[in-house]
């Protein structure tokens, strides 16, 4: 295996030690404070249930999985049967929703449960990005992640997958920010260099993505049985289905549906793999898992009849699956119809381990279990939608108001007779279908309503495909979603800055 890194990577400027060797660089204050304060946070639930009592916990985030790709979601052809059993068995949201459309806001918001306005994240770190800041960009080092209320708590604490919250220097680093242990692509499968990276250090480079689903797999089980006895957080952020497409001879042209479906399909066997394993050691009735998608989809993909996609401030960008097991805790074969948020599972799964959130900062997340076990409504009263920096959409269980003019992402289309390139290429042995791989004439959504224009009102009750603008016709809910927009807002900017980097 290589490990060469290019040159204007940290890596190869800076070796970091490990802890047992006592010489960690020089910390920045407010990392120092945000120490102390999970120091204390950790004594004051000193009470709280013991390993013996309080649960484990995994997430298992895909990447650009549209509302529609699943079968328990209503794809006519992808077969998920796995994830179908999940849900078969626990509960399901058709009302979930993402901060932003698009990865690093939306994994941020996850791990920190709060929006992107407040934690500081709105743009996707990028080692080869168009502007030269992209590098740079990172989840500030004051903000308190969920890795790191876990491990406090005295979890074990692990990751598999994308990152994507600062790659550019050691102390953004999943291992710097809550995570025992850590493997995975640092940003997305896209972005060069794609490279293998455990702990600190590059493992693996130039990367075959094909095998990455069985790779990170794997690691997700042996993490699960080499802390079986003791309680565990576990983090599984997959690459697919983010382009470019990738699956592993196993599953390669497998599905009969294209090499979307035998992604899909083979993303839905590391879910069950997962499953079983928590089974095959007992440890099902103690285990939370959740299942959600970070934004909408990407060519090939699927919004379920939804506008829009991936990056576009249509429901086809922010709404994603959600799906939530706890034997005994959650009802088999639920579904709640009323919004939730990325953010709520910041807070559901500390409160099901018993473990407080920072009381220093605004916590935008809400507990979903009411939500889990019965019809109970939303606890939002309305739920906002970047674009960058900037709020974009505001909605409700019923209205959405578009704040400013919708954007739908359309690419352009290849002139006639020449075939679509994709401008960010795939690094190195990264794929095993390179002229399978989707283009613009494979859009997930619907293109089709009203021209977008600002302050647009639809009702998603009756029209989620967002065709008919109905501002006009209400003009009350209009005024009332725009007084809440700016409450907010006035809100955001009277409330401490987000802790600095």
């Amino acid at each position: 295996m290589s490990t060469s890194w290019p040159a204007r990577n940290w890596c190869l400027r800076w070796a970091p030690k490990r802890k047992s060797s006592g010489t960690y660089p020089k910390m920045k204050l407010t990392a120092l404070l945000s120490s102390l304060l999970l120091t204390c946070t950790g004594l004051l639930h000193a009470g709280a249930p013991d390993s013996a009592e309080r649960p484990n916990v995994v997430i298992i985030l895909a990447d650009d999985l549209g509302y529609g790709d699943l079968g328990c979601y209503g794809h006519p052809t992808v077969k998920t049967p796995n994830l179908d059993r999940l849900a078969a068995t626990g509960a399901r949201f058709t009302q979930f929703n993402c901060p932003a459309p698009y990865c690093a806001p939306t994994r941020a918001s996850l791990l920190t449960g709060r929006y992107p306005f407040r934690h500081g994240l709105t743009g996707n770190p990028a080692p080869d990005g168009q502007r030269a800041e992209e590098d740079s960009l990172h989840l500030p080092t004051g903000e308190i992640t969920l890795a790191q209320l876990f491990q406090q708590a005295g979890y074990a604490t692990g990751m598999v997958g994308k990152w994507h919250l600062g790659h550019a220097r050691p102390e953004w680093l999943p291992t710097r920010r809550g995570f025992d242990e850590y493997l995975g692509i640092l940003y997305s499968n896209d972005m060069r260099p794609v490279q293998l990276v455990e702990s600190e250090q590059p493992i693996e480079y130039p990367l075959v993505q094909a095998n990455l689903t069985q790779r990170y797999t794997a690691r997700a089980i042996n993490f699960i049985k080499r802390n079986q006895s003791r309680g565990f957080f576990l983090y599984l952020a997959h690459a697919m289905p983010h382009k470019p497409l990738a699956a592993s001879e196993a599953f390669y042209r497998k599905s009969g549906t294209g090499l979307y479906g035998d992604v899909m399909t083979e993303l839905d066997w590391s879910v069950g793999e997962v499953m079983k394993t928590l089974r095959e050691l007992g440890l099902e009735e103690k285990t939370l898992v959740i299942f959600a998608g970070d934004n909408g989809p990407f060519y090939g993909g699927s919004t379920g009849g939804l506008r829009g996609m991936k990056a576009s401030s249509y429901e086809g960008g922010y709404r994603t699956p959600c799906l939530a097991r706890w034997p005994g805790k959650i009802p088999a074969g639920h579904t709640n119809r009323s919004p939730a948020v990325m953010m709520d599972l910041f807070t559901t799964t500390l409160n099901a381990a018993g473990i407080a959130p920072p009381a220093d900062r605004v916590i935008d997340g809400r507990d979903l279990m009411p939500q889990l076990t019965s019809d109970a409504a939303s606890p939002h009263k309305v739920i906002l939608g970047q674009l960058g920096p900037r709020v974009a959409t505001i909605r409700d269980a019923r209205w959405k108001l578009h704040v400013l003019p919708a954007s739908d992402q359309r690419s352009r289309r290849a002139p006639p007779g020449e075939r679509w390139l994709d401008p960010r290429g795939p690094d190195g042995v990264t794929i095993l279908a390179p002229a399978e791989q989707y283009s613009p004439d494979h859009y997930p959504g619907l293109t089709n309503g009203d021209a977008p224009a600002p302050m647009q009102l639809f009702d998603l009750e009756s029209d989620p495909g967002e065709q008919h603008d109905v501002a006009a016709a209400h003009p009350e809910i209009v005024v009332r979603l725009r007084q809440h927009y700016e409450n907010l807002m006035q809100a955001a900017a009277e409330s401490p800055a987000p802790p600095p980097s």
